[in-house]
């Protein structure tokens, strides 16, 4: 059985879901599914994408190249190849200086927790989407990332159907821009708590 990589930081929410912290590779995640970092037209040349294709194989952009264009905001999904997750989520984040980043970025992370909740996955390994070469600030990446997939999971409880994703967790692997999630983490403890909201 693979060791667990290290898991940095973990709030379990009232309704028994978890968001998590790991730092480390997420093409090593034994998770139902793994967020990809994409452009629209899915070719992964660089970055997390090109990590995920090395890893995982060609199949993957073959997947993608028949799926084609996908709006910014939006995502699509693929099988894994020889990655350990079932399938690879696509999430077309945007760049900085496109205009209404924030909602775009809202808006792929959403799109990606749905995809996954669709195919009744359990659990979903996100990177830091658009934080990389997009040029989309860490700090408010983090922000977007938690609360969104904090609304997600309390939210879609609410749902008669409910959601079927139990854990959300996001896997960084570089120093910086996990310190920037582990500051959000603290922030949302705090919220949470109920001290942040008196």
């Amino acid at each position: 059985m693979r060791e667990p990589q290290a898991i940095v930081e973990q709030i379990e929410l009232q309704n028994g879901k978890i968001i998590r912290l790991v730092k480390g590779d997420i093409t090593s995640r034994d998770v139902d599914a793994v967020v990809n970092a994409s452009n629209s037209n899915l070719k992964h040349g660089g970055g997390v994408a090109a990590a995920i294709v090395k890893k995982g194989g060609q199949i993957i952009q073959e997947e993608s190249d028949k799926i084609g264009f996908v709006p910014v905001g939006s995502a699509a999904i693929t099988t894994s190849g020889k990655l350990p997750c079932k399938a690879v989520i696509h999430a077309v984040g945007p760049r900085m200086g496109e205009g209404d980043e924030d909602v775009k970025l809202r808006s792929a992370i959403r799109a990606s927790l749905l995809l996954a909740s669709e195919r009744k996955f359990r659990d979903i390994a996100i990177p830091a989407v658009s934080s990389g070469i997009f040029g989309f600030p860490k700090d408010k990446c983090a922000t977007i990332l938690l609360n969104e997939s904090l609304n997600f999971l309390l939210y879609s409880t609410d749902d008669k159907r409910g959601s079927t994703l139990e854990i959300v967790e996001f896997c960084i692997i570089d120093s910086d821009t996990l310190k920037e999630f582990r500051s959000q983490f603290s922030v949302l403890k705090y919220e949470l708590s109920g001290n942040g909201r008196k």
